[in-house]
């Protein structure tokens, strides 16, 4: 997972999921159940997931990033989260223990809203 922890790198993000989808996990240092939902993340990432990108958000050090993923996309700050972007816009997006790799691998696969 690449990290996003500029307010530029969430832009460049933003922008590629116009092109390709684009997953943010939102990831609290400090949690138990993110550290649960982060190896679910791991299995992920080790996955060749064609026409995607995984991103991290570690909000510990990259609050302002955090932040502006709530304010511009409209979706209330939790930890762990994953968001899932297509053309600009949240598919989805699930937190806590939505956080799974099958879930989310789903999500991926499927063109529509899930």
């Amino acid at each position: 997972m690449e990290p996003l922890l500029t307010l530029a790198d969430l832009d460049r993000a933003l922008e590629e999921s116009r092109v390709r989808q684009v997953v943010i996990f939102k990831h609290s240092l400090t949690c138990g159940t993110s550290a649960m939902a982060a190896e679910e993340m791991d299995q992920l990432d080790g996955d060749a997931i064609p026409d995607t990108t995984l991103y991290i958000v570690p909000i510990q050090q990259a609050r302002q990033v955090s932040d502006a993923i709530e304010a511009r996309l409209k979706i209330r700050h939790e930890s762990p989260q994953v968001i899932v972007l297509r053309d600009g816009q949240v598919a989805w997006h699930g937190s806590h223990f939505q956080v799974m790799a099958a879930r989310i691998r789903k999500v991926l696969a499927t063109p529509a809203q899930v």
